[in-house]
């Protein structure tokens, strides 16, 4: 009998199992807990990504030797935070890149900033070098002055090296060639005529009464050929 009366009193000290509710409410309690750890966290590691930058940045500052900084690639989070730390420093930054892993970012002081060539040059993944890119502004410039001079002076006349007269005078004589290139006069005997030449000006009529003319003087020069000889008495 006191055996039973020890279990029961063990029994009844001990808490019942927890419902299907209480498990749940235990679960969700658990990860809310964890939740707010990653975000503490993350806070945490973000101060003191800014708190490295902004030594970064007051470094590069410091820096007269130094008139642009280029950092490794970062995170989207990462880029933002550095651009917020640039901009309260009064610099001016850039971030390049093609896709999300490469990207980075630039930054340059106020007195240097860079121009839309150095710009486009860094966007085109390719290092910047001021003399070659005076040299191409040089080459640009000239190119483009001479575009303008040949407009203003028009379309190019051609001349040849020597005049064909001067080449063949020893030939032909001066003179001769220069009155051969002047002189054009029609051939009659290739047919070469004016045109007001051949127009034929007469009537119908007295073009009919010449045919007719010429058709009576061939008939009779036909009928003299075929008359006999007149004998000798």
């Amino acid at each position: 009998m006191a055996e039973l009366d020890l279990l029961g009193s063990i029994l009844s000290s001990m808490e019942p199992p927890p419902s299907m509710g209480d498990r749940e409410a235990r679960r969700a309690r658990e990860q809310t807990a964890q939740l707010k750890k990653l975000q503490e966290q993350d806070k945490r590691q973000k101060v003191e990504f800014r708190k490295r930058m902004e030594k970064e940045v007051s470094g590069f500052i410091q820096d007269s030797s130094q008139t642009k900084k280029r950092f490794q690639p970062m995170s989207k989070v990462e880029r933002s935070i550095l651009h917020d730390v640039v901009e309260v420093a009064g610099l001016t930054s850039f971030s390049f890149g093609d896709d999300e892993d490469s990207r980075y970012i630039m930054v340059f002081k106020k007195e240097f900033a860079p121009s839309d060539e150095e710009l486009e040059t860094y966007r085109r993944g390719e290092e910047w070098d001021p003399q070659l890119a005076q040299e191409k502004r040089r080459l640009k410039e000239l190119a483009q002055k001479q575009a303008e001079e040949e407009a203003l002076r028009g379309p190019t006349v051609v001349n040849p090296n020597s005049d064909y007269k001067d080449k063949y005078s020893h030939l032909i004589g001066k003179v001769a060639a220069k009155d051969a290139a002047h002189t054009m006069e029609a051939n009659k005997a290739y047919g070469c005529v004016p045109a007001a030449n051949k127009r034929d000006t007469r009537s119908i009529e007295e073009a009919m009464n010449e045919i007719r003319a010429k058709k009576r003087l061939r008939q009779s020069e036909e009928e003299g050929r075929q008359a006999p000889p007149a004998q000798s008495s």
